[in-house]
């Protein structure tokens, strides 16, 4: 009897259509605010009480919920094309930005919401990477 892991490894497995990140939050309410104001916009989505989703242009969604007990756990990356402009637009909400990394096909800033989640920003420059 294979495992699923082994079915997997064989190319025997499920399609996947796209991907959610999720991240956990102490308060619903008070991290919706915060993610209104660092991306920009309301959530898309309330799909439950607990849960706030905004999707992305390219596919994917990210989304918040509530769950005290894992909050501050989590990590997102966020594809963007200008990682200047994000970074002037953190500095206007207040939101330090220290962790920049460059390199030859990307450049990164790291941020950390009030729960304690890490979010990523990347802008790649190499167009064979995840955008």
């Amino acid at each position: 009897m294979k495992t699923a892991v082994g079915q997997l490894s064989q190319g025997i497995g499920m399609s996947i259509d796209n991907a959610i990140a999720s991240l956990a939050v102490r308060d619903l309410r008070a991290a919706s605010q915060w993610y209104e104001a660092l991306l920009g916009r309301a959530a898309d989505s309330r799909p439950m009480a607990e849960v706030a989703e905004w999707k992305f242009p390219r596919g994917g969604w990210l989304q918040v919920y509530q769950r005290p007990e894992r909050a501050g756990n989590g990590s997102v990356t966020l594809s963007v094309t200008d990682l200047d402009g994000v970074a002037a637009h953190l500095e206007k909400l207040g939101i330090k930005t220290p962790q920049r990394t460059s390199g030859s096909k990307v450049k990164t800033l790291m941020i950390v919401d009030p729960d304690g989640n890490h979010i990523a920003f990347a802008e790649a420059f190499d167009p064979t990477m995840a955008r």
